[in-house]
């Protein structure tokens, strides 16, 4: 509740003094955060950043790829061990483990090595 009202209280306090400053005062508002936005140690930063998502999205591949390994062989072994009642779960488990290798030969997945690149 407490967060709620400095919520409401800020936003006011923002709102009043926005409409006061006026159209002008934005533009030159604005105008401040496109010359900050701009420079070289900014735009540096904006690289690396970009760099770091895009060698993360290629590394996620294989993490889905040892993920599904990881919860494939998790079922298969605790079906092995539970009995004959659970043998439709081992079964299951193998197919799965078959459906997601045919889908890596046929590449229709795309698994990147660990370690990015």
């Amino acid at each position: 509740m407490r967060g709620k009202v400095g919520l409401v209280i800020g936003l006011t306090v923002g709102y009043v003094l926005g409409t006061r400053a006026g159209r002008e005062r934005y533009e030159q508002i604005k105008t401040q955060a496109d010359k900050v936005w701009n420079t070289a140690p900014v735009q540096n930063q904006v690289e690396k950043v970009k760099d770091f998502a895009t060698s993360s999205a290629a590394a996620l591949p294989s993490t889905v790829w040892d993920t599904a390994v990881k919860v494939t062989k998790a079922a298969a072994s605790k079906a092995s061990t539970v009995g004959k009642a659970d043998g439709d779960l081992q079964k299951a488990a193998k197919t799965s483990a078959k459906a997601v290798k045919d889908a890596v030969d046929d590449g229709e997945v795309t698994v990147e090595p660990r370690g990015g690149a």
